[in-house]
């Protein structure tokens, strides 16, 4: 009889969210509904039709937690110049890293001292998403570039702006030197990295994994391209905190955020081996294309239905153990109406009993680092027995006829947990999670 699969535990938890730094402000903000929309300061957004947004505030490494290994060498890394040791600085400048990179670098930090690993921990390895990478200095360099003419521009320009560099500074920051990649999927690419390191750690090519996403995209040419696309909230400039309002009547789009979201993933026999705790586990993953359009999901929903069943059927377990769904929930009224009607197909009957809400209701929608912001949301929901809410939802559309938990969250022991992500490209992912 061949044995059960050995179950991926998450042993450790590290965010950066425009709440701040931490997993407990980012669960505490959450947990009551709070709003992290804001009207956008940090460039002159008065002639876009969107001007809120859910950014970071300010960050730097000094917000970063201690990691086991910290000494006065950590900010040197390796290197061969003359017999000496190269300083960090003249090899992944902090002052270099994109917003998305320093976030990641940050929650990582948080999320390998959680799980109570080392600096160098073999056998450990990277994957994270992003969908736009150092995209603000990509911005910033071109606005150089075009006004300043080429003697301004840093030779980092392209090193720090690629979505590659984001596990690459991870890496640096914490020395890890098993796999380090990256997916940029869209919105789905976290949620598809942690898939990716599922399947990465059940093949025996690491023995921990850090993965999740991260992504800092409230810059000039993202605010005005999705303004120009019309799909970001433009009817709640002068009231921002009430702008994202997934499966609400008055919804208009949804609200462009930023953040990162990183977890510690290891086989549980690892994770109970070295007396670990074990915040959940995640069990299931499905990623299908709907093959009908670079921006527009199929209104028929049938690959979303596919995805989601994919991932409770690989987790090997019935529908009816999802007690919670963790929407993609963006706040556009075509996606909601349409996720809505697909979580009725996938679990039936069982639909009126389940419970579920949207985190970008509350921290906008952080693109690429989505999945992971909704993972962690649930994961702590399911360890701490409370259901987050879905902010703003005054007015449920008939359209979205589900328990989103509106305004206030419930407490609740669930068993198992869905969490969706759809995005551009027709890509659809769901991960399935289970209760510690």
């Amino acid at each position: 009889m061949t044995p059960a699969p050995d179950r991926l535990a998450i042993t450790g938890i590290g965010v950066v969210s425009p709440y701040g730094v931490g997993r407990e402000r980012f669960w505490d903000g959450i947990r009551h509904g709070h709003s992290a929309t804001r009207a956008i300061e940090a460039f002159d957004a008065s002639s876009f039709a969107c001007r809120v947004a859910a950014p970071l505030p300010r960050i730097s490494l000094d917000d970063a937690p201690a990691v086991d290994g910290d000494d006065a060498d950590t900010l040197r890394v390796a290197s061969i110049r003359a017999g000496t040791a190269l300083p960090l600085s003249d090899r992944a400048d902090p002052r270099r890293y994109s917003r998305a990179a320093l976030a990641a670098v940050i929650a990582a930090r948080e999320a390998w001292a959680d799980a109570g690993l080392q600096l160098g921990e073999p056998g450990a390895g990277v994957i994270v998403g992003t969908g736009s990478g150092g995209i603000d200095i990509g911005e910033e360099q071109y606005r150089e570039f075009f006004a300043d003419g080429w003697k301004r521009i840093t030779p980092y320009a392209i090193p720090v702006s690629i979505c590659g560099m984001v596990s690459s500074e991870v890496s640096i920051a914490l020395r890890l030197h098993g796999i380090s990649h990256v997916l940029s999927c869209g919105c789905t690419s976290s949620t598809d990295a942690i898939g990716y390191a599922m399947q990465t750690l059940r093949a025996g090519d690491a023995d921990v994994v850090l993965t999740g996403g991260a992504d800092a995209c409230v810059t000039p040419g993202m605010i005005f391209g999705f303004s120009r696309m019309k799909v970001v909230a433009t009817r709640f400039n002068d009231r921002p905190a009430e702008a994202s309002r997934p499966f609400d009547r008055a919804r208009d789009g949804f609200v462009l955020g930023e953040g990162a979201w990183m977890l510690t993933l290891e086989r549980a026999s690892r994770a109970r081996a070295r007396q670990a705790r074990i915040y959940a586990y995640i069990d299931g993953y499905g990623s299908t294309c709907d093959a009908y359009h670079r921006v527009q999901m199929d209104p028929d929903g049938h690959q979303i239905v596919e995805a989601m069943s994919l991932a409770i059927a690989r987790a090997g377990i019935r529908r009816e153990a999802i007690g919670y769904v963790n929407f993609h929930g963006t706040s556009t009224p075509l996606n909601d109406e349409v996720e809505a009607r697909c979580v009725r197909r996938v679990f039936g009957p069982h639909a009126d009993r389940l419970a579920g809400s949207s985190t970008k209701s509350m921290i906008g929608h952080p693109q690429g680092a989505s999945g992971a912001a909704g993972v962690v949301a649930a994961v702590l929901g399911l360890a701490r027995g409370y259901l987050h809410p879905t902010a703003n939802l005054t007015n449920p559309d008939p359209a979205c006829d589900l328990d989103c938990l509106p305004i206030v969250g419930r407490a609740a022991s669930v068993e198992a947990a869905l969490c969706n992500c759809l995005g551009f490209g027709s890509k659809n992912s769901a991960l399935v999670l289970g209760a510690a």
